[in-house]
């Protein structure tokens, strides 16, 4: 089983790349989602678990699983802690993400990583995909789905690579902050683009 070709898709915090995903998967494509496997590897009784609760204390912990957003406010006060974290939960993420893309038997799919830009890329993407849209449009987002505050978000905006950045290095852009039929029409046509490169790539490979 495998994939012809990898597309990375990445976006800052309140582009819309869950949107996104879903509307690949609407067309059969296979999505592995580093977010999902961010909370896989610390689920209750994991080592991964374990790790984090060591590390950061049983505060963390609510109804007995880690939460998030106060992982987050620990991690976002002190660089050192955040740098703690992400070698508690990296390696365990790359592992669960190449055991899931090693199962996969499609012409290309689509691996969601929202610090792909921060982190100098990953290694087994083809090509990136960059789900854009104005710097105030994402805030007003994370606000209202968040409940955060406009400088809560700004602080985690400051974390994450900057629009420039993410564009500089994207081979394909969604733009993403009109109406739902806009976002449907781009994912359509890409889905078209990718399907002819790993038609492509395959018969490169015979």
């Amino acid at each position: 089983m495998s994939t012809e070709i990898i597309v990375g898709l990445t976006g800052g915090i309140g582009s819309g790349k869950s949107a996104v995903c879903h509307e690949f998967e609407r067309h059969s494509v296979p999505i592995v989602d580093a977010d999902v496997a961010a909370r896989e590897v610390v689920a209750p009784g994991s080592i991964g678990f374990t790790a984090v609760v060591q590390a950061f204390g049983e505060e963390i912990l609510s109804s007995g699983t880690i939460d998030r957003k106060k992982l987050r406010q620990v991690i976002f006060a002190d660089e050192t802690k955040r740098a703690t974290l992400e070698g508690i939960l990296h390696p365990r993420i790359r592992e669960n993400i190449d055991n899931q893309l090693a199962k996969l038997d499609s012409p290309y799919c689509i691996l969601c990583v929202p610090l792909l830009v921060e982190k100098a890329g990953y290694r087994n993407v083809d090509r990136i995909l960059i789900v854009d849209c104005p710097t105030e449009i994402q805030i007003r987002r994370v606000m209202e789905r968040d409940d955060l505050t406009q400088a809560q978000v700004k602080a985690i905006m400051q974390t994450q690579a900057t629009r420039d950045e993410r564009l500089r290095v994207s081979d394909d852009v969604i733009e993403n902050s009109g109406e739902f039929g806009e976002l449907e029409a781009q994912v359509q046509i890409l889905h078209a683009k990718y399907m002819a490169i790993a038609e492509l790539t395959r018969r490169e490979q015979q």
